[in-house]
């Protein structure tokens, strides 16, 4: 896929207020911890995560995408009348029905005639909504579009770690240590045509992408009901086989990367920077070795903000940009492996 007249016009984005550390969740796991003669830091040393962010325990998804979307908007001076699509993209989701994106227009008074719709694509949801928003700007069927997400963490963190102190089983534990890299955040991506907004806002060109799947192994990461179906009776439970996902993530990666060099013509010191979906030390690390990668190149969030899900990757790209790791014409990759398995690399220019 390439553009021609497609922006990333801002990025808006709201950090929950509770700050949690590893070294917090470690003493939550002390009686599994004890059993298995495993001494205190050892989750923090596996992740490389310090610490993660929790929203407090009464809160909606919708209000905070709400807050991060209203940032995007203020800060490229763009009216809600002018989004022609609004796109919620997160894992999470305020329920079934109705879509999570319809509260969230709500709170931005945004137009009655724009697409207001959910996207779902595990941890690269809002990579996937950025790619449709692209779509339809591209084809001159609207100027702009906000891709918004929220994902919050403490609800699944907490149930699982009392499933890992009741089991007391290194081969649960194993299943769910993923599960104690999440956090949250909110974030938004505002898509235009360049024709509108502060003719002063500094735009960075989406230049197109590739994607690849894995689907044949779908089943290495889930995060449901732990009874089949829709039970509203049923606990809900995470569970991943990290190996499994790591081993083909980076084989897909792999794969993926090179059919992006090949489609952009790209030279073996390009990509000039890389905005990586963050899940913790060791999945980066193997990650930027697998793409053969200085991992300098790299903007890291996860040792404060953990895995946010879907807004890790686009909620990194606006911290670098704000902390000048993004200099003005640099070629940047937004890169990521998500459930499913699904990977995208999108090329921007700064």
């Amino acid at each position: 896929m390439k553009y021609s007249k497609v922006f990333i016009e801002s990025f808006g984005y709201e950090l929950a207020p509770n700050i949690v550390t590893t070294a917090e969740l470690e003493k939550k796991l002390a009686p599994f911890f004890k059993a298995m003669g495993i001494n205190a830091g050892q989750l923090e040393a596996l992740t490389g995560i310090k610490e993660r962010r929790y929203w407090d325990e009464d809160h909606t998804l919708a209000e905070h995408a709400a807050v991060a979307g209203q940032r995007a908007l203020d800060e490229a001076d763009i009216a809600p009348d002018q989004i022609g699509a609004l796109a919620y993209c997160g894992v999470g989701q305020d329920g079934f029905e109705p879509a999570t994106s319809c509260s969230v227009a709500e709170r931005l008074n945004i137009g009655d005639g724009a697409h207001i719709y959910d996207v779902k694509s595990a941890c690269l949801g809002v990579i996937t909504g950025i790619v449709h928003v692209a779509n339809e700007i591209e084809l001159g069927n609207i100027k702009a579009g906000l891709v918004v997400s929220c994902e919050t963490a403490r609800q699944i963190v907490d149930s699982t770690i009392n499933e890992i102190n009741t089991h007391k089983s290194i081969e649960f534990y194993k299943d769910a240590i993923a599960t104690m890299t999440g956090g949250s955040g909110a974030v938004a991506v505002l898509l235009t045509d360049g024709t509108i907004g502060n003719p002063d806002n500094r735009k960075h060109a989406l230049k197109g992408g590739v994607v690849k799947n894995a689907i044949e192994h779908h089943d290495l990461c889930n995060w449901g009901f732990e009874q089949k179906g829709m039970p509203t009776d049923s606990k809900v439970i995470m569970r991943t086989k990290a190996q499994g996902v790591l081993e083909h993530g980076l084989v897909l990666a792999q794969k993926t990367f090179k059919a992006f060099k090949k489609e952009f013509d790209l030279p073996l010191d390009k990509p000039d920077k890389f905005i990586g979906h963050q899940v913790g030390s060791f999945h980066h690390q193997k990650f930027y070795q697998a793409l053969n990668v200085d991992i300098k190149k790299d903007f890291a969030t996860y040792p404060f903000l953990g895995n946010v899900g879907t807004v890790s990757l686009p909620i990194t790209a606006a911290i670098a940009d704000e902390r000048g790791f993004l200099q003005p014409g640099d070629f940047v990759a937004f890169i990521g492996v998500g459930s499913g398995l699904n990977c995208y690399f999108l090329g921007v220019e700064w």
